[in-house]
């Protein structure tokens, strides 16, 4: 089978994982049955401005106004650690918005857009290559990302190996098994495949054999302990575990480093109240970032949050998603 089959099945198999979920849906009903512009968004949403996200439903009853917030924060490594690393930022919120916030660990990213959709999560922050699936299958509005002081953003996608591997380029994969992390993910799948094909005309289940470790830390650890022979990554994930002790800095070498691509995209589901997406929003922006020693330590590559737009900031991302063959047709 090819990657990109196996890539659409994926997609494919995310989206019918939201039949199941339960949950209110009553503007999800309201929306499927206008008749309005929607571009690649599922029925269940309408996109008025084109601005290529979910608008807020029409009728105010269909809007969520819930007395706890439930925050995710994608699921890249253990999502345990994370919980700590949020909590901070937790507290602001709530003492911003005036509501209890919950951070919910979630172990996927289909769970993730699966909770989205049925109603079930408020806030979240989406890893790069699952924002477009997010926005289009379960009515994610992202609006902001870390970025550094000066407006730089952002994070490669790395080709990693064992520091003894005799590999020098990614031309060298052929006949080899490679790990991917998850079918959404932009670095751990959907940049690389089409990377490997553009650059190195190389396609997966024809020159090599592809397997999914699940996560980013899972494919680092992978090639770190020689589970691997080679894996597509995040640089910032092997960045935060080189930091933390996790491995040990020179155990791993990189033999293809991508452009930059936009960091993990921070939004709200499309039917929030909007006073309280402002103050959502008021919470991002004035988060006193550098008083918090965890995000400090944790996220290096950023001092704050910025304003990001989804139609501009994705649109690197949605074309490698079309060189990969993929819609986003949630159905």
């Amino acid at each position: 089978m090819l990657l990109k089959n196996i890539l659409l099945g994926a997609a494919a198999a995310i989206a019918f994982s939201f039949a199941g979920a339960g949950g209110s849906l009553l503007s999800v009903n309201t929306a499927a049955a206008e008749d309005c512009n929607r571009g690649t968004l599922d029925e269940a949403y309408c996109d008025r401005n084109f601005d290529q996200t979910a608008d807020l439903p029409l009728d105010p009853k269909d809007w969520v106004n819930p007395d706890t917030i439930i925050f995710t924060y994608t699921p890249v490594e253990d999502p345990a650690v994370y919980a700590s690393i949020w909590d901070g930022f937790v507290k602001h919120m709530e003492n911003v918005t005036g509501k209890k916030v919950v951070f919910f660990p979630v172990q996927s990213n289909a769970a993730q857009l699966e909770a989205m959709r049925s109603g079930r999560l408020h806030v979240a922050g989406f890893n790069t290559g699952s924002n477009p699936i997010a926005v289009s299958c379960a009515g994610f509005v992202p609006f902001g990302m870390m970025a550094k002081n000066d407006g730089s953003f952002g994070y490669e996608m790395e080709i990693i190996v064992p520091e003894a591997s005799k590999m020098q380029s990614p031309s060298e994969i052929k006949g080899m098994t490679m790990a991917f992390t998850a079918p959404t993910s932009n670095s751990g799948f959907k940049a690389p495949s089409a990377i490997l094909k553009g650059e190195f005309g190389l396609v997966a289940e024809k020159d090599f054999t592809p397997t999914f470790s699940g996560k980013h830390d899972n494919s680092i650890l992978g090639v770190y302990n020689g589970d691997y022979e080679v894996a597509a990554i995040a640089n910032s994930v092997l960045q935060r575990m080189i930091r933390r002790g996790v491995i040990e800095e020179g155990k791993i070498r990189t033999i293809y480093k991508s452009q930059t691509f936009p960091t993990t995209g921070y939004g709200h589901a499309h039917n929030l109240h909007p006073e309280l997406v402002a103050k959502v929003k008021t919470a991002f922006w004035t988060y006193p970032w550098s008083e918090d020693a965890n995000f400090v330590k944790e996220f290096k590559k950023a001092d704050r949050f910025i304003g990001i737009t989804h139609k501009t900031d994705w649109a690197v991302i949605r074309q490698i998603d079309a060189a990969n063959g993929v819609s986003y047709d949630c159905k």
